[in-house]
C-alpha cells in the first residue's frame, strides 16, 4: 500500500459525486477568510458558506503576514473579494506559547536548531488582530471601500464572536 492510497481512495469516493466543476475560481459570496492552519476549524462551515464562496488562507495563527497580504490583494482586484474576515481561535498553539517554547518543542522535534525558523507567535491575541485588521485596512491597494473585521473562533463552542 501507498503512502497516499487511503486519501486517493477516498477522493474517488468524492469524485464519483463532484458537482463543482466549471468554477471560474472567483470568491462568489466575495468573501476572504485568513485564518489559522489547525485542523479544528472548519472556514466554511463556521461561516455558513460553501465550495466556491470565499477566498482562504490559512497558516499558523490565523496571522496577517506580507504573503498573506498579496494573497488578499489578488483575492480583492481579480477573485471578487469585497469583505475580509481575520479569524484567529481560542486554545492556539501560536498564541498560547511563547517563541522561545515553541522553538524548545521544534528543536527538540528536530534534533536541530531551528532558530533561522521565523515563527507567528503572538503576545496577546486581541492585540494582534487589532493590528492584522489594521494593517489590511492601511494597505494602499486595499480599497476603503473592502471591509475588513476581526473575530475569534472558539473551538469548544463553535461560536465566531466579532472583536474588530
Amino acid at each position: 500500500m501507498g503512502d497516499f492510497d487511503d486519501l486517493l481512495k477516498a477522493n474517488q469516493e468524492y469524485a464519483a459525486d463532484f458537482k463543482d466543476g466549471g468554477f471560474d475560481g472567483i470568491a462568489r459570496a466575495g468573501i476572504g477568510l485568513v485564518t489559522c492552519m489547525d485542523s479544528r476549524i472548519d472556514p466554511l462551515g463556521l461561516t455558513g458558506l460553501k465550495p466556491g464562496d470565499a477566498k482562504m488562507i490559512r497558516n499558523p495563527g490565523g496571522r496577517v503576514d506580507d504573503l498573506t497580504l498579496d494573497a488578499l490583494v489578488i483575492s480583492v482586484h481579480m477573485l471578487n473579494v469585497d469583505r475580509i474576515m481575520i479569524i484567529p481561535h481560542t486554545r492556539c498553539a501560536v498564541a498560547s506559547n511563547s517563541e522561545a517554547a515553541l522553538r524548545e518543542r521544534l528543536d527538540a522535534s528536530t534534533g536541530q536548531d531551528t532558530s533561522w525558523l521565523t515563527l507567528p507567535v503572538t503576545d496577546g491575541q486581541a492585540a494582534a488582530l487589532v493590528t492584522d485588521v489594521q494593517r489590511v485596512r492601511a494597505h494602499p491597494l486595499i480599497p476603503d471601500s473592502v471591509k475588513v473585521g476581526g473575530f475569534i473562533y472558539d473551538v469548544d463552542t463553535g461560536l465566531l464572536t466579532q472583536e474588530v
